[in-house]
């Protein structure tokens, strides 16, 4: 079941919204997620089992709207005063963050997403960003050239890979991108 759009901003749905997801995430701190269930997230955030399955259908989706809100930056990239540099903070915090348990969860919930191309717009903007940073830099390589060459391969490796990239073979990915 798709997450239902158009709620209005404030007001009580997003309090409900904010306290279903804050209920989720002290939970997943407490327990494993695989004995996580929605009426036990409904009791902690003080509402009924009724009002999740009606916003999300199931606890996946549920899951996966929690991922996606935690996707969010909270910050701009780092601005180390270089393209290479930038590309090398924003892409090493990436992989650390990602290949952590919570992220590998985080990843898998977010395929699980009525909206998975949302990963790919927050992870652009944030490429986009730091691009934005060095207009004059000879030839930038695109926002789509660093998505396939150095963000792909890394969520591959962390997904199916029993060890992520090393940071070495991030470096060359980075390489290999500003090649063009």
């Amino acid at each position: 079941m798709a997450i239902k759009e158009g709620l209005r901003p404030g007001g009580r749905s997003a309090r409900v919204q904010e306290s279903i997801h804050s209920a989720v995430r002290d939970l997943l701190e407490q327990q494993e997620r695989a004995t996580l269930t929605v009426p036990q997230i409904a009791a902690r955030a003080g509402v009924t089992p009724s009002t999740i399955y009606r916003r999300w259908g199931d606890l996946s989706a549920l899951l996966a709207d929690v991922a996606l809100a935690r996707m969010q930056p909270d910050s701009e990239p780092a601005n180390t005063g270089s393209l290479r540099g930038d590309l090398r903070a924003w892409a090493e915090q990436y992989l650390d963050e990602m290949s952590s348990e919570p992220g590998r969860n985080m990843m898998r919930d977010v395929q699980c997403s009525a909206t998975p191309g949302y990963c790919v717009t927050i992870l652009g903007g944030q490429l986009q960003t730091i691009l934005a940073r060095y207009p004059s830099a000879d030839t930038p390589p695109s926002v789509d050239r660093l998505l396939n060459l150095v963000v792909a391969p890394s969520v591959f490796r962390i997904l199916f890979s029993a060890t992520p990239l090393t940071v070495p073979e991030l470096h060359e990915l980075i390489e290999l991108a500003l090649g063009q």
